[in-house]
C-alpha cells in the first residue's frame, strides 16, 4: 500500500499546473507547502511561544496543558485514527470505555487540572467528555450547588465522587417542555404519612427527554419536578431519583427508561427517555440548600428562584470556553489550507495565487481568526467573573439578608452575562466552523476534513442548556432591567455600565478622530450599546402605559428589540474583554502586544462594519466614515494575514488535536489528504460488495424483446 500511494504522490508530482521558481529552484504541489510553511513562520513579528502562554492563561498553564495533551494523544485507547468512520454501536462502546480511562486520572489531579483535561479531551472527542460531563458537570454539579454539605457528603460517600457503582444524569428537560424550565410537569408530591416524596410522570408530554447518560449509564438522576406539599404547588426544584439497582443494573420498580436514537452529532453520547411512575424517595433526597421542605411540611424558599438552576450557569460558561477552543481548531485547518493552496493566478505565466493572498478570502478568514483571539478574551472574563460570583455566594451567610442579597445580585449579573456570552459564541463557532468549510472548497466537503462530523458535534451548543435564542431575549430583559433601574439611580453591574453615561455617550461623534485607537473603538460601541439599550427601554415603558402596566406583554412585544440591544451589549463585551485584557501588563507581555493589539481592532472595525447602520442611526459615524471603517478593514485583514500562519501555530494544537486531512502543521494537505483516504478506504476489488446483488442485475439485465410490429398486421 505504501509502495502504491508513493508511486501515485510521484505521478502526480509531474503535473506543472501549479510548479513555481524559488530562488532557481522548481517547486510543485508535492514539494513546495513545507518550504511556504517555512517562510510563514519566518516572518512572526513575536514570539509565538508567548502568545500561547498569553492565551493558555501562563506559562505554567501551558506547560501543564502540554503534559495533559502529550497523555491523551499517546493512549492508545484515544487513538482517532477511525474518529470519521465509527457507527453509532462502535461509538458508544468507545466512547464509555474512554469514560473509564479518563476516571482513573479523578482521584490523582487536582479540579484545575481536571478541568483542563476534560477540556482537551473534549477538543479531540466531543462524545466522551460529554458523556462524562454530565455526570461531573451536571449532576454532581446539581448536588454541589442545590445541595447541603451533608447532602454532597452523603452522594459522595455512595460513590459520586468517583464514578465507583455510581452516574449521575441531569432529568431536567421533557418530551414537551426544553427551555421553560419552569414549565415542566414531572412532580414531586410530598407524602405526609411516610415522608416521602412520590416521583411521578403526569403524561407523555412530561417525559423526560434528551438525558444524557440515561439509556445506558446512569445509576442516579437529579429529577427537576414540581414541588405539591398538601395540594399546593411550589414550582420547579431537584431531587435526587435513583434509577438502576446497583447489583445488576436492572430498573428500579416504577423507572422506565429507553433510547432516543440516532442523533446529528455526538452519537457516543446515550441520550434517553425517563418516565417515573410513582416512584417513592425519602424527603431527604430534595436537594435542600436553598429551598426545603421539613418533616412537618414546612415549605422554605429560595431566595431567588434560579438558584435551582445553578449548575446550568457553569455549563454557560465552559461553553464560551469551549467555542475558543474548537474555533480554534477549525480557524487553524482553513488558514493553513488557504496558506498551501494554489488556485487561478493574477497574471499569465506566473504561478497560481495562495488563497491566502487573495483579498476576498483573507475577508472570510482572518476576521474570523481575530473573533477567535476575542472569545479567549471574553470567556476568560466570564470564567473569573463566574469564579468570584459563585464563591461569593457559596461563602455568604443565608442568615444575613443584606450579605445574601449582595451575593445573589452578582449571580444575577453572571446569569445575564453568561447567557449572551454563550448564545453569540456557540452561535459564531457554527458559523466559524461553516465559513472555514466553505473556504476550503471541494475537500472541505471531506469528512476527513473534520469539518462535517465537527459542525454535526458543535450543533447542540447552540440548544442545549439554554435554546440560544431564549438566553438572547433574557439577556434583553435584564438589560432593560438594569436601565430601568440606573434611572432611579441604583447600581448596575459593570457590564452594563456604560448605560448610566447614556446621556453623554448621545452626544459623542468620531469627529476625525483615529478609528484605530481602542479607546475610540470602545467609546463607539459604548455609544451604540447604549442608543440601543435606551431606546428599547423607552419603547418598554411606553408599552406598559399602553397594556395598563403588564411587564410580560410589554417585553414579549419588544422580544426583537431585546434580542437586538443583547447582541450590541454581547458584542462589545467581546471587544471591551479583548482590550482589557491586552492592557493588563499582568496577563500581556509588551512583545505580543502589538500583534494582539492589531487583531483587536480588526474583530473591532469588522464587526462596526457589519453594523454600520447602528454607528450611522447614534450619530458616531458618518456615512464617510464608514467608507473609513472598510478600508481600514482591508488594511488590517492584511496585517493579520502577513501572521496568520504563526498566529495560528500559537494556539498550539498538534496534528492529533487539529484531526484534519487538510490541517496538518506542514502544509503538505495533498500528501497527508491522499494517505488518509487511501489507508482507511483501501480497496482490494475492483467490484463493489453489492455487485451481484445490485449492480449486475441492473448494469447487465437482458434487452426487452422488441415487439414484431409484422405480426399484428
Amino acid at each position: 500500500m505504501a509502495s502504491r500511494i508513493n508511486h501515485l504522490a510521484n505521478t502526480l508530482a509531474n503535473n506543472n499546473a501549479s510548479n513555481v521558481i524559488i530562488d532557481g529552484k522548481e517547486y510543485n504541489t508535492a514539494t513546495e507547502p513545507k518550504l511556504l510553511f517555512q517562510q510563514e513562520r519566518s516572518k512572526a513579528s513575536f514570539n509565538v511561544r508567548d502568545l500561547t502562554y498569553y492565551l493558555d492563561g501562563g506559562k505554567e498553564a501551558t506547560e501543564k496543558m502540554e503534559k495533559i495533551m502529550e497523555s491523551i494523544e499517546r493512549d492508545p485507547l484515544f487513538n482517532n485514527d477511525n474518529f470519521y468512520d465509527l457507527n453509532k454501536e462502535q461509538l458508544r462502546e468507545q466512547t464509555m470505555a474512554r469514560v473509564a480511562a479518563l476516571n482513573n486520572h479523578i482521584d490523582g489531579e487536582n479540579e484545575t487540572i481536571l478541568t483542563s483535561r476534560f477540556a482537551l479531551t473534549g477538543l479531540a472527542d466531543p462524545n466522551t467528555i460529554t458523556r462524562c460531563g454530565v455526570h461531573f458537570g451536571l449532576f454532581v454539579s446539581s448536588i454541589r450547588g442545590s445541595g447541603t454539605p451533608e447532602q454532597l457528603q452523603y452522594w459522595f460517600s455512595k460513590g459520586a465522587g468517583r464514578l465507583k457503582k455510581f452516574f449521575g444524569c441531569f432529568a431536567m428537560t421533557e418530551l414537551g417542555h426544553g427551555s421553560n424550565v419552569a414549565g415542566l410537569e414531572t412532580t414531586a408530591t410530598w407524602d405526609e404519612a411516610t415522608d416521602e416524596f412520590i416521583i411521578n410522570t403526569p403524561n407523555l408530554g412530561a417525559t423526560k427527554w434528551w438525558i444524557g447518560g440515561a439509556a445506558h449509564t446512569a445509576t442516579h438522576s437529579v429529577c427537576f419536578a414540581r414541588l405539591i406539599v398538601r395540594g399546593k404547588d411550589y414550582g420547579v426544584k431537584s431531587f435526587v431519583v435513583p434509577l438502576r439497582n446497583l447489583s445488576d443494573f436492572t430498573l428500579k420498580p416504577g423507572i422506565a427508561i429507553g433510547d432516543i436514537g440516532k442523533k446529528m452529532g455526538r452519537d457516543g453520547i446515550d441520550n434517553g427517555w425517563i418516565q417515573y411512575t410513582n416512584v417513592r424517595i425519602p424527603r431527604q433526597f430534595m436537594l435542600m440548600k436553598y429551598a426545603k421542605v421539613d418533616a412537618n411540611g414546612v415549605v422554605t424558599e429560595p431566595p431567588l428562584a434560579q438558584l435551582a438552576y445553578g449548575a446550568l450557569i457553569g455549563g454557560r460558561v465552559s461553553m464560551a470556553v469551549d467555542s475558543y477552543h474548537f474555533s480554534k481548531r477549525f480557524i487553524t485547518i482553513a488558514t493553513r489550507y488557504a496558506a498551501a493552496r494554489r488556485q487561478f493566478g493574477f497574471k499569465k505565466g506566473e504561478p497560481e495565487t495562495r488563497l491566502l493572498d487573495y483579498p476576498y478570502h483573507q475577508r472570510r478568514l482572518m476576521p474570523r481568526l481575530a473573533f477567535v483571539f476575542a472569545m479567549n478574551a471574553a470567556s476568560a472574563e466570564l470564567t473569573e467573573m463566574h469564579s468570584a460570583a459563585t464563591s461569593k455566594l457559596a461563602s455568604a451567610d443565608t442568615s444575613n439578608p443584606a450579605e445574601l442579597q449582595s451575593a445573589i445580585a452578582d449571580i444575577k449579573e453572571l446569569f445575564s452575562v453568561s447567557a449572551g456570552v454563550k448564545a453569540f459564541t456557540t452561535w459564531a463557532t457554527s458559523e466559524i466552523i461553516d465559513q472555514s468549510r466553505q473556504a476550503c472548497g471541494g475537500h472541505g466537503y471531506s469528512g476527513y476534513s473534520g469539518f462535517g462530523q465537527g459542525y454535526n458535534d458543535w450543533a447542540v451548543q447552540c440548544t442545549w442548556e439554554g435554546d440560544n435564542n431564549v438566553l438572547t431575549l433574557s439577556t434583553g430583559r435584564s438589560l432593560i432591567q438594569s436601565a430601568l433601574a440606573a434611572k432611579k439611580g441604583k447600581k448596575v453591574g459593570a457590564a452594563v455600565d456604560y448605560i448610566t453615561r447614556a446621556e453623554q455617550l448621545k452626544s459623542v461623534k468620531l469627529n476625525g478622530r483615529d478609528l484605530t485607537n481602542p479607546k475610540v473603538i470602545v467609546e463607539a460601541w459604548e455609544a451604540a450599546a447604549a442608543s440601543a439599550l435606551s431606546s428599547a427601554t423607552e419603547q418598554f415603558e411606553e408599552q406598559l402605559k399602553i397594556n395598563g402596566n403588564n411587564a410580560e406583554i410589554a417585553f414579549e412585544t419588544l422580544s426583537q428589540q431585546r434580542f437586538e440591544t443583547a447582541r450590541i451589549h454581547t458584542r462589545l463585551y467581546l471587544i471591551r474583554s479583548f482590550f482589557n485584557r491586552i492592557n493588563n501588563s499582568q496577563i500581556t507581555p509588551a512583545g505580543i502586544k502589538p500583534i494582539l493589539t492589531e487583531v483587536a481592532i480588526l474583530f473591532s472595525l469588522w464587526s462596526m462594519e457589519l453594523d454600520s447602520g447602528l454607528f450611522l442611526q447614534s450619530g458616531y459615524l458618518t456615512p464617510e466614515d464608514t467608507k473609513r471603517v472598510t478600508k481600514l478593514v482591508d488594511e488590517y485583514n492584511s496585517k493579520v494575514r502577513s501572521q496568520a500562519i504563526p498566529l495560528t501555530d500559537a494556539f498550539n494544537l498538534s496534528d492529533y488535536f487539529i484531526n484534519s486531512a487538510l490541517g496538518n502543521y506542514d502544509g503538505d494537505v495533498y500528501k497527508h489528504y491522499f494517505e488518509k483516504v487511501t489507508l482507511r478506504n483501501i480497496n482490494k476489488f475492483s467490484k463493489p460488495p453489492y455487485f451481484e446483488t445490485v449492480t449486475k442485475p441492473y448494469l447487465y439485465r437482458e434487452d426487452e424483446e422488441e415487439v414484431d410490429r409484422t405480426q399484428l398486421e
